[in-house]
């Protein structure tokens, strides 16, 4: 069976405060002279290895996986799967 990598991104919901990007931006950026800096917005990446017949069925694994498993809370957070090449 082929093997697929795929990236899973668990960000916070747009309208959800972001203490860790506000710090980001506030004590590292700003303070550094990176006041073009406008929004700081922090996340995860899970990269993933499977093995799946095609795309579709590795992003549909993914999905079962992350809902299945509570990997995020979709009360607070937006989750996309990419199947990179």
């Amino acid at each position: 069976m082929p093997e697929f990598n795929a990236e899973v991104i668990i960000e916070g919901k747009k309208n959800a405060r972001d203490p860790e990007g506000e710090t980001i931006m506030r004590d590292l950026m700003i303070k550094h002279g990176y006041d073009m800096v406008s929004s700081v917005r922090s996340g995860k990446i899970l990269k993933v290895t499977l093995e799946a017949k095609n795309e579709k069925d590795a992003e549909d694994i993914c999905w079962n996986m992350v809902n299945e498993l509570r990997i995020y809370n979709p009360v607070a957070h937006v989750c996309t799967i990419k199947i990179v090449k």
